[in-house]
């Protein structure tokens, strides 16, 4: 695969120039219309058949090679985060407020510099469908798709995807099977009690004591309830009671963030934190309401992709540069949802490590993605797509 990368190394110049310039113009959820329509005129230039819209602002360039019908899915997602930059770097966003703390910038270019050397180099018989998504930050831009006939329009036999991860050393590949990423739902629970005054608590029923109660009864659910073999995590971020110190407030709300590996768990939690919050607020003379907003489902890794998809990276970096099987991350992904429709795999790629930059986290202000990336991760997607119309 060497004459590959020299290849892609040559040509990488462009690639890097166009995901900084996708992170100058950072756009939100279901706002990407300016990285769409660059997607779509770059695919289009290149021989793709592109489809615009699906989704909102979502695009899909198909390259149709020989006669087979077997079909590859290849999801790059665009949004950006409503963070304020402190990268310091020359490519930092133009648009106050906004930028790609994620790295969707990179996956992007990534995406499109393999698109660029399967449509001028490559021969294979089957279909290739690449995949640009919008809203992966929390707006379901993938279930979104899917509903305006993703997989109808565009039928996959597999389907990969591709995210950056700082604190693994750049360009080294990360693989699981299996559940590899938590669902992550949004609960809020409202405490309605009776407001009265601070000097006179008897004549009251105080709903900031009873969620108080409750914020302490929530961390029994995964000390007390949950496997301790599984993974679940119950996180209140916020409680927003009262404004004046001799006041008691009539009502208190609660925001949590609910994450599990498990779908069981995933019911188990809904069900203990229901009852919880329920039963605490009615001892303390008050009732509770919840809330329960379902997120991002588990994402779960077929297995026969995965091998596959770990076999790719063998042969392209050696055993030395791919961890096989990786642990499992608390954070959600809403590639999930096409995971449970089509069997594939989503993998990991390092950003960084140690003292380097590309070791700050995502969804920091400091975080930019590595562009030493784009030509290791366009080499994967292109060695993957011929390796995938061979088998």
């Amino acid at each position: 695969m060497t004459y590959l990368r020299e290849a892609l190394t040559a040509r990488v110049g462009e690639f890097i120039q166009l995901r900084r310039d996708i992170h100058r113009h950072p756009e939100l959820a279901f706002e990407e219309h300016r990285t769409a329509e660059l997607v779509a005129s770059k695919l289009e230039s290149w021989g793709y058949q592109v489809h615009r819209g699906l989704g909102g602002t979502g695009v899909v360039g198909t390259l149709q090679r020989g006669t087979s019908t077997r079909s590859l899915g290849l999801r790059a997602d665009m949004d950006a985060l409503p963070i304020q930059e402190a990268s310091g770097a020359e490519w930092s966003s133009t648009k106050p407020g906004l930028m790609h703390a994620c790295g969707h910038d990179g996956h992007t270019a990534m995406l499109l510099a393999a698109a660029h050397e399967l449509a001028l180099n490559s021969e294979f018989d089957g279909v290739l469908h690449l995949i640009f998504q919008p809203a992966e930050e929390g707006g379901g831009g993938a279930l979104r798709m899917m509903q305006d006939g993703l997989f109808d329009l565009f039928p996959c036999n597999a389907i990969f995807a591709m995210h950056n991860m700082p604190g693994v050393p750049v360009g080294k590949f990360v693989f699981r099977s299996g559940s590899a990423m938590a669902s992550s739902d949004y609960v809020t629970i409202r405490v309605n009690g009776t407001g009265g005054h601070g000097g006179m608590p008897h004549r009251a029923a105080d709903s900031l004591v009873a969620a108080a109660a409750i914020v302490m009864a929530l961390q029994t659910v995964v000390s007390r309830n949950v496997d301790p073999l599984h993974t679940a995590v119950v996180t209140v971020g916020s409680i927003q009671a009262g404004k004046a110190n001799n006041v008691i407030p009539a009502l208190a709300t609660l925001e949590l963030s609910v994450r599990a590996l498990d779908p069981g768990v995933r019911k188990l939690l809904e069900q203990r934190i229901k009852a919880i919050a329920t039963s605490q607020a009615e001892s303390f003379g008050c009732m509770a309401e919840v809330d329960w907003k379902e997120g991002y489902c588990v994402l779960v890794n077929s297995e026969n992709e995965t091998n596959f998809a770990r076999q790719v990276a063998l042969d392209l970096v050696g055993a030395e540069r791919v961890v096989l099987n990786g642990p499992p991350l608390t954070g959600s992904e809403d590639f999930a949802f096409m995971l449970e429709k089509i069997p594939g795999s989503y993998l990991l790629i390092g950003n960084g490590d140690g003292e380097s930059a590309g070791a700050c986290m995502v969804h920091n202000p400091g975080y930019d993605f590595n562009d030493d990336n784009i030509a290791t991760g366009s080499d994967y997607w292109v060695h993957l797509t011929k390796e995938f119309f061979k088998s």
